[in-house]
């Protein structure tokens, strides 16, 4: 669509952007990639990224027969966007239009999200759903759905959310009860999304405006924390020290998404006031008590009933079965760890996935990841008393699979994965 047939209906709105500026669609998500790019997203790819060990799931997919063409491909996309993301653009707010194509890197998470699932010989339309997105913001550009030339800021946001929630029909849901949430192509397509999801649609809005010249004030969004809300924009020249917390920057919107699925996918959930790491260390034929005193107390009283989902849960995950979100989907919780740890987010995104690789029976993988968190978190000393536990529980893994390693028999040339990705492992 040429800049002319989008500019045309809005003659009455007073078009204040060149013949030059891009059209919907153009150069800001589809600029071709640079070779150093391409090498960048090869090496993390690998998990070459900051001298990390490397990144199994795909590795192991192939090793089981299943192709990862399309997963790695899409993998490749997610850190080609991370290497846009520069510290600078990393903390500055989803409202402006630099850094990373955030839509992009969301739609390459789904894309290979879908391909560890699907098993689909083609892979997620990732270009014809930013087309979409880009569709979407130009509709709100043209025509009746745009404010009048001149108005107030506060009659411009009221113009876009009526576009948004009303018009087009966005609601907030909860990513938990329904997963399809938290992807964005499944959000364009259903209208119905996470605040993380409606805030990046929202956000893309906004930057296409402003790629077209017709913000004449700097806006920002207002990402909503309690369940309810729905995302908003204001004026940032009126907005106050309060509204810190509720500004979303680009990476900690990656962040958020990661974590999101990275939690809703963990295999391990039977004790829900525990942290995620804590449940994982717990879950093996061992039992709870095998974590030391303090954290054989913390889960001392589970219930029978719990002890039985967590081994219901454990021969679920063996066989590779994951129809339950109740009981994990191993693949998709890896994946998000090994993105979170591409992001540099927290070294114990390191930790969190070591357990994982423990799970998978990648023994090797997983001490080199836990020996890279310690060297990380040295000279830090635990500060809450999930610290303290998770401080003890990592020691305990550590010993555990050290002593595994040092088994009779056990080889590194060893091939878990044959193992653990079954036949029996597709979806349905």
């Amino acid at each position: 669509m040429s800049c002319a047939a989008v500019c045309a209906p809005r003659s009455a709105l007073g078009c204040r952007f060149s013949s030059s500026s891009p059209a919907p669609g153009g150069g800001r998500r589809r600029r071709r990639r640079s070779s150093s790019v391409r090498a960048r997203a090869a090496a993390e790819e690998e998990g070459g990224s900051a001298g990390l060990p490397r990144m199994v799931l795909h590795d192991s997919l192939d090793a089981a027969g299943v192709s990862t063409v399309h997963a790695r491909a899409a993998r490749e996309g997610f850190a080609a966007q991370l290497g846009r993301l520069t510290r600078v653009a990393a903390g500055t707010s989803i409202a402006f239009s630099q850094g990373a194509d955030l839509a992009r890197a969301a739609l390459c998470v789904a894309a290979e999200d879908d391909s560890l699932v699907s098993h689909s010989s083609v892979p997620l339309p990732v270009d014809a759903f930013v087309a979409r997105l880009d569709d979407l913001s130009a509709g709100f550009c043209g025509g009746r759905n745009f404010p009048p030339s001149g108005a107030p800021p506060e009659v411009f946001f009221d113009y876009l959310d009526r576009y948004l929630y009303v018009h087009k029909g966005f609601r907030r849901t909860n990513g938990v009860s329904d997963v399809r949430a938290m992807y964005l192509h499944s959000v364009l397509t259903c209208r119905s999304g996470s605040a993380l999801m409606l805030s990046l649609i929202y956000s893309e809005v906004l930057k296409t405006v402003q790629i077209y010249g017709l913000l004449d004030f700097s806006a920002e969004i207002f990402f909503p924390h309690d369940p309810n809300s729905l995302p908003r924009g204001y004026n940032k020249h009126r907005s106050k020290l309060g509204d810190e917390p509720h500004i979303m920057t680009s990476k900690s919107l990656l962040v958020e998404i990661l974590k999101t699925l990275k939690g809703t996918f963990w295999p391990f959930q039977s004790n829900q006031s525990s942290s995620l790491f804590l449940n994982a260390v717990a879950a093996n034929h061992h039992g709870p008590g095998t974590l030391g005193d303090n954290q054989a107390r913390s889960h001392g009283n589970i219930s029978v009933i719990e002890m039985a989902a967590a081994k219901a849960a454990q021969h679920r995950l063996m066989r590779g079965v994951w129809t339950n979100v109740r009981f994990g989907d191993m693949r998709r919780a890896l994946a998000a760890c090994e993105r979170l740890i591409l992001l540099h987010h927290d070294p114990c995104e390191l930790r969190d996935y070591a357990a994982l690789l423990y799970h998978c029976g990648y023994y090797e993988d997983c001490l080199e990841y836990l020996t890279s968190y310690q060297t990380a978190m040295a000279g830090k000393s635990p500060i809450t008393p999930w610290d303290i536990l998770e401080d003890e529980a990592v020691n305990t893994l550590r010993a555990r699979v050290s002593l595994i390693l040092a088994e009779d028999g056990w080889s590194s040339h060893r091939r878990p994965a044959a193992n653990y990705w079954t036949k029996n492992s597709e979806p349905w």
